[in-house]
């Protein structure tokens, strides 16, 4: 017997009837005769309507208990989808992350999971049950509650595919799959059949919402066949798998753009061995994820480090960069709230020249200024002034011709 592990985002959930479609597609997977888990999101805006709560009682919520709160988003989902499959005489049952050994590390608001059990998914499996999971959250070794970060219910249903060795992941989603760009901002996108996971992996990091980084390591990492696919609708979606036809054939396999980033600037620490080391180590302490990073040539022994953090870590990222620009005897630390990155993905980067320039020269020509960049062995990426960051994508998507087929 297969198993299929489904998972629905808020939009896939937000209203009974969408709940009641959902629940028909485990349903008709379950009849098919396969064992069924379904990890579900927060309904719509219940966690953006969770953290405007939070944020009424305080604009620094302490962390565990805004887990606590946020968590509750996805215990409302799965209860209602278990009972609208109950609805139509068919046997499910609901967990929570915790409740079905998904353990993760002690870190709120954006854990990473140390492991899952999944014995009990196989008991109920053994009694012909669909099993409905709460994505976005888990338990440390505590039994304190944890959640992933945004987008997490992803990482849930492909690490609970890992543990079950499942034969497909099924991301259920409001778009009919990846696209080489997001098609709300770019209308010439075009959907792509297939994508490997390391260029998921990039476009994921840099910004493309279909899917969440840290589900498609899980799926590179445990060979977890993942298709992501429209609620709406029963065609084909995008297949996220180890190689493709003619993988570098194609030089540029999509562009990407991460909105809301900011900029910090610790001015004046001294350029000697160990400085950055130091820097980037409490940045790390404090458990703020650092994006690009620059240094400036050095002038008089001192020089100037940049890097890029979401916005919504700001806050943090400043205390502690001041704090440590004090302790190296360094300059002032200044921030820029409003950039953003814009980037192209392709494992043809690899055997292909010119790529960097055909980007640059079209940013340059739309009239935006790169103000950092940074590269690996398939992306390029750059930081622009968020004003410009919609017409950079469009404009970096049209020269490479990523909407014709």
């Amino acid at each position: 017997m297969a198993i299929v592990v489904q998972k629905f985002g808020g939009t896939s959930v937000a209203t009974a009837d969408l709940i009641r479609r959902a629940a028909g597609r485990a349903i008709r997977a379950k009849q098919a005769g396969n064992s069924v888990a379904v990890v579900v999101s927060a309904r719509g805006q219940t966690t953006d309507d969770l953290l405007d709560l939070a944020y009424e009682i305080t604009d620094r919520p302490n962390p565990r208990e805004l887990d606590q709160l946020v968590s509750t988003g996805e215990q409302i989902s799965i209860a209602l989808v278990a009972m609208a499959i109950h609805a139509t005489g068919h046997g499910a049952i609901s967990f929570t992350g915790g409740q079905v050994g998904l353990v993760t590390e002690p870190v709120h608001t954006k854990a990473r999971i140390q492991h899952v059990n999944a014995q009990r998914i196989y008991e109920e499996f053994a009694k012909g049950n669909i099993v409905i999971v709460a994505g976005f959250q888990g338990v440390d070794a505590n039994q304190n509650v944890t959640t992933l970060g945004r987008g997490g219910s992803d990482t849930t249903a492909v690490a609970l595919a890992a543990a079950l060795k499942a034969d497909v992941c099924e991301i259920y989603t409001d778009v009919d799959g990846v696209f080489t760009a997001d098609p709300r901002l770019v209308p010439t996108a075009r959907k792509l059949d297939e994508i490997t996971y390391d260029e998921m992996l990039e476009m994921a990091s840099l910004g493309a919402g279909v899917m969440h980084s840290r589900a498609v390591e899980f799926g590179k990492k445990y060979h977890i066949p993942i298709h992501v696919r429209s609620s709406l609708t029963e065609n084909p979606g995008t297949m996220i798998v180890e190689e493709v036809i003619r993988m570098e054939a194609i030089t540029v396999r999509g562009a990407a753009l991460v909105r809301d980033l900011a900029k910090v600037t610790i001015r004046g620490v001294p350029d000697q061995p160990g400085v950055a080391a130091k820097i980037f180590h409490a940045i790390a302490a404090a458990n703020v994820v650092v994006d690009d990073i620059i240094q400036n040539i050095s002038r008089q022994g001192a020089a100037d480090v940049s890097f890029t953090v979401a916005k919504d870590e700001l806050a943090t990222a400043m205390d502690t960069s001041r704090r440590i620009a004090q302790e190296l005897g360094g300059g002032d630390v200044v921030a820029d709230d409003k950039v953003s990155k814009v980037s192209v993905v392709g494992i043809g980067m690899r055997s292909h020249t010119g790529v960097a320039q055909r980007m640059f020269k079209a940013l340059a020509d739309a009239g935006v200024n790169i103000q950092m960049i940074s590269t690996s062995e398939i992306k390029i990426s750059c930081i622009i002034d968020r004003a410009s960051a919609d017409k950079a994508l469009r404009v970096v998507h049209d020269a490479f011709d990523l909407g014709q087929g």
